[in-house]
């Protein structure tokens, strides 16, 4: 589009302002115009050769001269000439330098797809949508689709003489429901600089907004440095997040598209770790630092540097707030880390640092039934498949947890059936499935009041990170114990004493009774009270090498509501996938 001289003017006095006065990118006061700097150098010096000035054009042979090309798209105002933001917006295809140098105007070209929506983000924030205009129509501005690009405008990149963020843009496209991407521009230069921002429909992203943005009871991000066994090989792994998924959307699908959506074009109201989603990018540099004094906190802005050496950074998590060795940053504005790096109390010096490489979404990719996260991102182990990969913080290979499975056993009664699955071994007199008694047995005898932990001569395959245990002691009754935690390598299952009490009182007395080494130990998977919605379930890691044999037993006296049933016993079997057996009620009345 040629220049419109109708949808300009210029004035003459101290200052020679030229300015854009047509319609608006969105049409208000009518069709808006657009110039490259070539077309507008052009304008001004086919004026200035005028022998007079006419109507609101204040520019002809007896004035000063207006501009100097340096190349086509590379436009000096000389003169005291000047354009505002206003008309700024309206010219494109290269830079316009004024006030001596002291502010510029770079060219931005987005090689794209034609309806790529860019954002910039400049000095540490996102240019806001309203600021946004070369998104015009929510298509790109000044577009050229033979050339494949998708917009073309300027931006300003120096104010009174200060280069703004040292000239560094980054720009991004994150289009909910479409594939997301980011480009830097270091320092722009004179004349145009090359962003490439394409996205696509994101296939695994094609759930409404409206309807995601629903979703956040089903998701909790605990901040900062997360200690986490995903491969559960009993040695911890490093992450930034400790994401916890529950409810109702629980696939790492739904998972994905909820994190796509904090941090979607537009979600300047959501804030990850103390700064607005659509700023939010991951961790772009793992510090090595010796921190001093002080008490960092995750989240928490970090400023190092002075001059060319200023930089600032929100921290994302440190492995000690106290005795800091590495710090995780996102850089927001200026140099990299160097020098002495400073938090609202906390200070350490950098030593050196690693610039990492951000996935775009900040959380990973998804393969639809799998995430590969991006790096450092922890999610908790057992909301993980076997299928899922993520990197820690620590730089070393992706850690895959092994295979999860929940087992359910439904078609149970609300606060009447007593449920007990147990590890099955052969049959018992009746010819029923029997109970594996046998499963562990007792390494360190009990012999104490409230025990705390019980040893056994093997942790099984199978063995869920808590639940309950039944050992047997020298009287030959099977006492139902709750542990929280157990250490296949010291082979130690933790008991809660108080919890396993609240249920059976005295239950982790063994001082009277004692239980002898080599006693009978086994895990009971299920062993509850049936409880809403009339099922329970367990879950525990499922080894390839043998099948984990199972017996359910359930059981209803009719003491609650005089129904009682004939006990149910059946053989069940944990495969590699989540399961659902149904016990069978028969009535016994």
């Amino acid at each position: 589009m040629a220049l419109v001289a109708t949808d300009w003017t210029i004035t003459r006095g101290v200052a020679n302002d030229i300015r854009y006065v047509g319609g608006d990118h969105d049409g208000t006061g009518g069709t808006p115009s657009y110039a490259t700097v070539i077309e507008f150098h052009r304008w001004l010096q086919g004026l200035a050769d005028d022998a007079v000035a006419a109507g609101d054009d204040e520019l002809d042979i007896t004035s000063l001269n207006p501009s100097a090309r340096s190349t086509d798209n590379i436009i000096t105002l000389i003169n005291n000439y000047n354009i505002d933001a206003t008309a700024a917006e309206h010219l494109y295809d290269g830079s316009i330098i004024q006030n001596d140098g002291d502010d510029i105007y770079d060219g931005i070209v987005n090689f794209g797809n034609a309806d790529v929506q860019i954002r910039i983000i400049q000095n540490g924030a996102v240019i806001s949508s309203a600021l946004s205009f070369w998104n015009y129509n929510n298509a790109g501005l000044n577009a050229d689709a033979t050339s494949g690009i998708s917009h073309r405008f300027m931006i300003k990149t120096v104010s009174g003489g200060n280069p703004i963020d040292g000239r560094k843009l980054i720009g991004t496209c994150r289009r909910f429901g479409y594939t997301y991407s980011e480009f830097t521009i270091n320092a722009t230069a004179r004349g145009n600089n090359v962003l490439a921002l394409t996205d696509s429909t994101d296939l695994n992203n094609q759930t409404d907004s409206g309807t995601v943005s629903g979703w956040s009871t089903d998701y909790t991000n605990t901040e900062g440095y997360a200690a986490l066994d995903i491969d559960n090989n009993l040695e911890d792994e490093h992450y930034y997040s400790d994401w916890n998924i529950s409810g109702t959307h629980t696939t790492i699908n739904d998972f994905y598209e909820y994190t796509k959506y904090l941090s979607r074009d537009g979600s300047s109201a959501t804030t990850l770790y103390g700064i607005s989603g659509e700023l939010f990018r991951g961790i772009t540099h793992d510090i090595t630092v010796v921190q001093s004094t002080g008490t960092f906190v995750e989240p928490e802005l970090l400023t190092w540097g002075a001059g060319a050496t200023l930089g600032t950074g929100q921290l994302f998590a440190a492995n000690s707030t106290t005795s800091a060795t590495h710090l995780y940053i996102q850089l927001l504005t200026g140099a990299a880390p160097n020098g002495s790096i400073t938090g609202a109390t906390g200070v350490a010096s950098v030593t050196s640092y690693l610039e990492r490489t951000v996935s775009k979404p900040f959380c990973g990719a998804s393969t639809g039934s799998a995430i590969i996260g991006a790096y450092g991102l922890g999610i908790e182990p057992t909301d993980l498949s076997s299928s899922d990969s993520l990197s820690d913080l620590e730089g070393d290979a992706p850690k895959s947890p092994p295979n999860y499975v929940t087992n359910t056993l439904a078609g149970l009664v609300d606060g009447e059936d007593r449920v007990l699955v147990a590890p099955r071994f052969g049959v018992d007199s009746n010819n029923d499935p029997a109970i594996n008694k046998t499963q562990m047995t007792l390494s360190t005898a009990l012999a104490a009041d409230n025990i705390t932990s019980v040893v056994v001569n093997a942790v099984p395959d199978y063995t869920p990170a808590s639940g309950t245990i039944r050992v047997i002691d020298n009287d030959g009754f099977e006492r139902r114990l709750i542990y929280t935690a157990v250490n296949t390598t010291s082979k130690t299952f933790t008991i809660d004493p108080a919890a396993s009490e609240a249920d059976v009182p005295n239950v982790a007395d063994f001082l009277t009774v004692n239980a002898s080494i080599s006693n009978g130990v086994y895990i009971s998977y299920i062993d509850d009270l049936a409880g809403a919605p009339g099922s329970l379930s367990f879950t525990s890691v499922h080894s390839d090498v043998t099948a984990l044999s199972l017996v359910i037993i359930v059981r209803d006296g009719g003491e609650v509501n005089n129904t009682p049933i004939k006990q149910y016993i059946a053989p069940w079997s944990q495969t590699n996938s989540n399961n659902t057996a149904t016990a069978i009620r028969t009535s016994d009345t």
